[in-house]
C-alpha cells in the first residue's frame, strides 16, 4: 500500500498529525493549510467519496476506487492500479449487499500502525467520528496516539442526536475522544447536557470550521462602494436536510423586478435544486448562471463582485460563507439561528430571513439591493468583525501552538 515516495517524512522526529476526513472538502482543506510551515508531519486519510485538488500538498491516502493517475510523492492509492481484485471486490460488494468492503477501514488502521501518529483528527462527527471510532475499537487502536473530534457546525449534533438509530454512535464519539473542537458555543452547551465535561473542548472553541479566512486579502480584492455591485450570490444553492432551495427560487421570483438587469450565481447546485431551476420562468433562468462546484477561489472572486450573500438556512454552525461576505464587503442574508443570532446582530451586521418562508428571503433580498446605505455602511463595519474573529493567520498560530501541546502529551503517553 505504501510507496516508497511518500513514506518518509518531511520533518524526521517533528510531530505526526492524521486527519480523517472529505478530501474534496473546502473545509478539509482550510483547516489543514493552517498547519502549512509549521514543521509539522501532516497526512489526511480520505473517506471513500471525492478527491483532493491534485496541486493540494498534503499527503493524502486515497480510498474510493479510481483508475485515475496521482502523483506518488502525495497520494497513495488503497486501490492500487495493479490490484484489480480489490476495485472488482469492492463494487461486487457494494452491488449485493449496499456497502463497501471492509478496506477503508483494515486501510485506517494500517496506517496508524504504521506511520504511528501522535493526533489523529476526525473532521466531523458523521461520517469521519464515527468511522474512526469503529476503527479504533475494531483493531484495539485506543493507544495510537490522541484523539481529536471536529465538531461541524450545527449538523453534527442538530437533528442526529433524536436520531435512536444514530445517538449511541454519537455518544460514544464525545466521550471517547480526547479533545473536542467546534465553531459555535451552542455545542459545547449541548455535549455538556450529555454528561461530556466541557474541560473537554479545546480552548480555540469556538473557532471557524474552516480556520478563518485571509480578511486582509479579502478586503483588497475589492474597492468601490458596494453599493454599486448587480450580482448576487448563492453560494449553497442546493437541497438538503439542513436548508432548502425551493423557497429561495421562490423568492428570485418575488424579486424578479429588483432583480432585473442583474446577475444571480449559483453554487455547488445538484440534481434537485437543478429540477427547481428548470422549472423557472425563461425570464428568471436568464438572469441565473448555475454552477456546480467550483474552486473556492472562484467562488470567492465572485463573492467580492456580489452585492448580496444569499445563505438562508434550517440548521447551520456559523457558516464560513458569512465571514467570507463581510471581508468581501457583500451583504449577507442568513436565517435568525441561534449559532448566527449570537454572534451577529440585525440590520448591523446581516440581514435575516427564515429559510421556508419566501416572502421573508424576498423581503431581505429586496432591501439588500435597494438601500445603498445599509449596503455601504454594513460592509465597513463587517470589515471590522471579520478582523477580529476570523482572521487566518492570528488564528493559524494559536491552531499550531495547540497541535504542539497535543503531539508533546501523545509522546508521553505513547506505548512503545
Amino acid at each position: 500500500m505504501m510507496i516508497k515516495d511518500f513514506q518518509g517524512d518531511p520533518h524526521p522526529g517533528a510531530p505526526r498529525i492524521l486527519f480523517v476526513g472529505w478530501a474534496h472538502s473546502s473545509h478539509t482543506h482550510g483547516w489543514l493549510d493552517l498547519l502549512a510551515g509549521a514543521g509539522f508531519n501532516v497526512r489526511l486519510y480520505a473517506l471513500p467519496l471525492g478527491f483532493p485538488p491534485d496541486e493540494w500538498p498534503v499527503r493524502t491516502y486515497l480510498t474510493q476506487s479510481t483508475g485515475r493517475r496521482f502523483d506518488p510523492a502525495t497520494r497513495v492509492k488503497l486501490y492500487p492500479l495493479n490490484k484489480p481484485d480489490l476495485w472488482l471486490r469492492n463494487r461486487l460488494s457494494r452491488a449485493l449487499f449496499g456497502a463497501e468492503t471492509d478496506a477503508p477501514r483494515r486501510g485506517l488502521a494500517e496506517v496508524i500502525r504504521r506511520w504511528r501518529p501522535d493526533v489523529v483528527h476526525a473532521l466531523g462527527i458523521d461520517p469521519a467520528g464515527l468511522f474512526y471510532a469503529q476503527v479504533r475499537a475494531r483493531f484495539g487502536l485506543e493507544r495510537h496516539g490522541l484523539w481529536v473530534q471536529h465538531i461541524w457546525g450545527g449538523s453534527d449534533l442538530a437533528l442526529t442526536l433524536d436520531d435512536p438509530d444514530k445517538r449511541p454512535g454519537i455518544l460514544a464519539v464525545l466521550r471517547s475522544c480526547h479533545a473536542l473542537i467546534t465553531d459555535t458555543s451552542r455545542n459545547v452547551g449541548l455535549v455538556e447536557q450529555l454528561g461530556v465535561p466541557p474541560e473537554k473542548f479545546s480552548p480555540l472553541t469556538p473557532i471557524p470550521g474552516n480556520g478563518g479566512i485571509d480578511v486582509e486579502a479579502l478586503r483588497q480584492s475589492w474597492s468601490g462602494p458596494p453599493s454599486a455591485r448587480r450580482d448576487v450570490l448563492w453560494p449553497k444553492a442546493y437541497e438538503c436536510p439542513y436548508s432548502k432551495a425551493l423557497p429561495v427560487f421562490e423568492a428570485l421570483g418575488l424579486c424578479a423586478g429588483e432583480l432585473a438587469g442583474r446577475t444571480v450565481h449559483l453554487l455547488a447546485m445538484n440534481d434537485e435544486s437543478r429540477a427547481w431551476y428548470n422549472a423557472l420562468p425563461e425570464a428568471l433562468r436568464s438572469i441565473c448562471r448555475p454552477h456546480d462546484r467550483i474552486p473556492h477561489q472562484e467562488a470567492l472572486a465572485l463573492m467580492a463582485r456580489s452585492r448580496v450573500m444569499l445563505a438562508p438556512s434550517l440548521i447551520d454552525g456559523f457558516p464560513n460563507c458569512v465571514h467570507e461576505a463581510m471581508a468581501c464587503g457583500a451583504v449577507p442574508v442568513v436565517s435568525p439561528l441561534v449559532n448566527i443570532t449570537a454572534h451577529v446582530a440585525a440590520e448591523e451586521n446581516v440581514l435575516f430571513a427564515r429559510n421556508l418562508y419566501p416572502q421573508e428571503i424576498a423581503e431581505a433580498l429586496r432591501r439588500a439591493l435597494t438601500d445603498d446605505v445599509l449596503a455601504d455602511t454594513m460592509a465597513a463595519r463587517n470589515v471590522e468583525v471579520a478582523r477580529q474573529v476570523a482572521h487566518r493567520p492570528a488564528l493559524a498560530a494559536r491552531v499550531q501552538a495547540w497541535y504542539a501541546e497535543l503531539a508533546a502529551q501523545a509522546r508521553g503517553e505513547r506505548v512503545c
